[in-house]
């Protein structure tokens, strides 16, 4: 999967909700704006980078003005995975003073986290460029958030994992656990008929490897094996078998990966290395909205 698609009105909708104290959305509930600005007067204004970064979450920074105000007028200069520097601009808006006001940081909060997302997914990409493996997020997301991050993720270039718990089969060591009975191949073949998913297996061993591309699984994830002869072994191992059996089968790399760490998981042949860092770690990036009446 490389991509996703969600409504993302409720969560706008909620973190208004959340700003203004209120389900109604009612902007007078800005205590501070409704006093110091004359109801009717007009605002016009931009967001713009303070730092340099890759652009998520537009439409949720065009959402939070349009639901406080539904005549705002917006122009996007930017659009999501366009990188960007320092004084650069990403939106230009004009509307309802107060309703640009209350959206502010609504706007921004979105922009910031999801920029950061994307940021850090691009400096990962760059990191394997050339090598043929592909950058994967994980479900190490924030509640609530985890369609626009991963959509974020893609922005920078990543691509998607599993969604949830509902959209592929990724047998871990715990259910191979509670299969005790069952040989690791066998425990794989079971889980991997009858219902049309993905079926990923973490293989902890150049063994269970094997073992999973035998029991049918499509990619085997080699989790915690550190970047070097093992796991190239593993990936080696892994081709062999589905050459054998005729499969197309895929390795990923997964655990302890960091930005020093990734070009060499990519070099020890992987197609995919997952990293939960692009979501649960990613700092957010600086931007800056600027109104004047008009």
């Amino acid at each position: 999967m490389t991509s996703v698609g969600a409504d993302p009105h409720e969560c706008i909708r909620r973190a208004l909700a959340e700003d203004l104290g209120s389900d109604d959305l009612a902007i007078t509930r800005d205590v501070t704006s409704s006093l110091s600005v004359v109801a009717e007067q007009r605002g016009r204004g931009q967001i713009r980078a303070k730092a340099p970064g890759v652009l998520a979450g537009v439409d949720c920074a065009v959402l939070a003005f349009r639901m406080l105000d539904a005549e705002c007028a917006l122009e996007p200069v930017l659009r999501d995975g366009d990188p960007f520097a320092p004084g650069d601009e990403v939106l230009r808006f004009h509307g309802s003073m107060i309703a640009l006001l209350a959206a502010e940081r609504t706007a921004l909060n979105f922009l910031q986290r999801l920029s950061g997302v994307a940021t850090r997914t691009r400096q990962f990409v760059d990191r394997v460029a050339g090598t043929g493996a592909r950058i994967l997020d994980t479900r190490k997301t924030t509640p609530g958030l985890r369609y626009l991050e991963k959509a974020a993720v893609v922005a920078g270039g990543g691509e998607n994992h599993r969604i949830g718990l509902f959209d592929q089969v990724l047998l871990k060591e715990n259910h191979f656990g509670f299969a005790s009975s069952e040989s690791y191949e066998d425990v794989v073949r079971r889980c991997s008929r009858g219902h049309g998913r993905p079926v990923i297996a973490e293989a902890r061993s150049a063994e269970e490897a094997v073992a999973a591309v035998r029991g049918g699984a499509g990619v085997v994830l080699l989790d915690n094996f550190e970047a070097g002869e093992r796991l190239r072994a593993a990936v080696s191992a892994v081709r062999a078998c589905a050459r054998e059996f005729g499969y197309a089968v895929e390795t990923e790399a997964s655990g302890g990966v960091d930005l020093e760490s990734v070009r060499g998981f990519a070099e020890c042949g992987v197609d995919r290395i997952s990293v939960g860092s692009l979501t649960h770690s990613a700092p957010a990036v600086d931007l800056s909205m600027t109104v004047e009446g008009v």
